[in-house]
């Protein structure tokens, strides 16, 4: 099945994913693909031991838990071996590889859910289980915010703004739409039991957000490429500590902050 994800044509052997997230980025398309994704099956098994012929295209292996991938010289080419053990490692695989390719585009990766409110982005960044989701499901409830991924989001730097889009990848999140909205303001999270929100600046601006992006640091200039396009994000996207319980107020305190008045 081929799919369009952020611009970028892929194809996926249905035999290695395919779930109604996913479908909502499949196209038809005659363009070439920029990422071809299939599944290798044994050629011959006996027993216990599967046979899989060697192949001459690759460069790389790539493992995660169980699952194993083969990879091209360029990272445009990949192959899992079949029968794949863990669904949730072959999506992983799958976003390493995507990563590789995106990253040229001035792509970053970061640890956040991502709403829309009116023609606005806002990013909500944190580790697991400090209540990105939980944000984004509030704005959703009080000011009828679209949310666009609830933890895995990818921003792309262009040359009118920074857009923030959803992919297939959303973590344990359901959340999960094929669009893309301006970034207007990222909101770094911290658990509290009174509501407070401060804008960052110099280090500490860097150090929160550097903390929730993700380096492919397998690639020989990854990180190069991902420090260059961090470095215009921070220089042009504000960025802000929300201290927070689960609640409306902190809805409201934000939206007073950020957009300066209440939007709606």
């Amino acid at each position: 099945m081929t799919y369009s994800i952020i611009n970028t044509i892929i194809f996926i052997d249905k035999q290695i994913w395919s779930d109604e997230f996913l479908d909502k980025f499949r196209v038809e398309s005659e363009k070439q693909n920029e990422l071809d994704i299939q599944g290798l099956a044994a050629k011959k098994s006996s027993g216990n031991i599967d046979l899989y012929s060697g192949e001459s295209w690759y460069s790389d292996i790539f493992r995660f838990n169980l699952d194993v991938m083969f990879v091209n010289f360029d990272q445009k080419k990949g192959n899992i071996m079949l029968p794949f053990f863990d669904h949730t490692s072959v999506k992983t695989l799958i976003l390493q590889l995507f990563c590789s390719n995106v990253l040229k585009k001035k792509v970053l990766q970061l640890h956040a859910s991502l709403i829309q409110i009116n023609a606005a982005g806002l990013m909500f960044l944190g580790p697991s289980g400090i209540g990105k989701t939980t944000q984004a499901v509030l704005w959703n409830q009080y000011r009828d915010a679209w949310i666009i991924n609830g933890d895995v989001v990818f921003v792309q730097k262009t040359d009118d703004a920074f857009l923030g889009w959803g992919t297939p990848w959303h973590g344990s999140s359901p959340y999960c739409e094929n669009t893309s909205v301006p970034v207007h303001a990222m909101i770094v999270l911290k658990q509290a039991p009174e509501n407070s929100i401060r804008e960052l600046t110099g280090f500490e601006k860097v150090t929160a957000v550097s903390n929730n992006v993700f380096y492919p640091r397998w690639l020989e200039n990854g990180m190069e490429l991902c420090l260059e396009t961090l470095d215009h994000l921070l220089t042009k996207i504000p960025v802000y500590e929300l201290s927070c319980r689960p609640d409306e107020d902190a809805v409201r305190l934000t939206e007073g902050t950020v957009f300066g008045k209440r939007m709606i």
